[in-house]
């Protein structure tokens, strides 16, 4: 067990770091992007607004109506505001660029933990080892335990990074002018978050992985899979028609914003199913954990009783 379990986190090493990497750089380049925003814009819109009397609520209001919609549901909704540093500062942890690199490396690790192997012909020779089928899902599982926790604190380490290299500071709201440091450790618990959703893409792509025969045809049923829920999570916040359908995506239940500046760790399902106001709010944390269960659980019963076929 140790030895296979070595050896996927060699294969993964060079991948594993990329990653890492650049999941810290974009922490860092976003603490000096809100840095700048911060000193030198911000100022100024607040001087304008209380020399033409309009409250900062009311510049937000006319800089995100119309098509400016879509990009305040990407930055987290209604309830992050510009004109609040700390807001900003944590529209890093849910900017489409950090969950595309989360969700490439969940999925693609996943896709060839299983089918890469019977795709390239190597999975019989392993097999052919005195290895029974259900620890090489539990390797799996094991590295995930493993590479998880480094890609939360690869994040973290951005933050910190970003802290002592720019050091952002809020703002006064009525003045305008500096404030306090925005200290890192304010993002500590949404690591959990971060950890949980990669942790349920992954149980999902595992299942796939389980299941099929060729990594490319996996690889995308995954991606699409991902997309579908990323657009139906985006739209159901911009369109209430659809709205209905935001619960059943991993991306609903990823809610690092609401950790950080308001330690809510559940979401309410009555702001989008009515009849569901009896409900308690559910932890964003048990649903995303939930979810990689019974991924890895399908995965281990598929492959466990699955024909595998002759390399070709």
């Amino acid at each position: 067990m140790i030895t296979l379990v070595a050896k996927i986190l060699r294969d993964l090493r060079l991948p594993l770091l990329v990653v890492c990497l650049l999941l810290a750089a974009y922490q860092c380049l976003w603490a000096q992007i809100t840095e700048r925003v911060s000193a030198r814009l911000l100022p100024q819109l607040t001087e304008l607004g209380r020399m033409a009397g309009i409250t900062q609520g009311e510049i937000e209001r006319v800089m995100f109506e119309g098509p400016g919609r879509i990009l305040r549901s990407l930055m987290g909704g209604e309830g992050v505001s510009l004109f609040r540093v700390t807001d900003a500062m944590t529209v890093s942890y849910v900017h489409p660029l950090t969950l595309t690199i989360l969700c490439i490396w969940a999925i693609g690790r996943a896709a060839s933990a299983i089918t890469g192997e019977i795709d390239r012909g190597t999975m019989e020779l392993l097999l052919a080892q005195p290895v029974p089928r259900y620890r090489v899902v539990l390797a799996h599982l094991c590295v995930d335990g493993l590479t998880i926790p480094l890609l939360c604190l690869s994040l973290w380490a951005g933050n910190w990074l970003g802290y002592w290299l720019v050091g952002v500071r809020e703002l006064d709201p009525l003045t305008g002018k500096p404030g306090p440091f925005v200290s890192p450790t304010i993002f500590a618990p949404a690591l959990w978050n971060v950890a949980a959703l990669v942790f349920a893409m992954t149980g999902g792509t595992m299942w796939l992985s389980a299941r099929g025969r060729f990594r490319g045809r996996v690889l995308g049923a995954a991606v699409l899979a991902a997309l579908v829920q990323f657009l139906v999570n985006l739209v159901g916040q911009l369109w209430d028609t659809v709205a209905f359908l935001r619960p059943f995506t991993v991306f609903y239940y990823y809610q690092p914003q609401q950790i950080i500046l308001h330690h809510e760790w559940a979401v309410d399902l009555a702001s989008v199913w009515g009849w569901a106001r009896f409900l308690p709010p559910v932890n964003v944390l048990l649903v995303l954990f939930a979810a990689g269960t019974v991924g890895y659980a399908a995965a281990f019963w598929s492959f466990c009783r699955r024909d595998l076929p002759a390399p070709l």
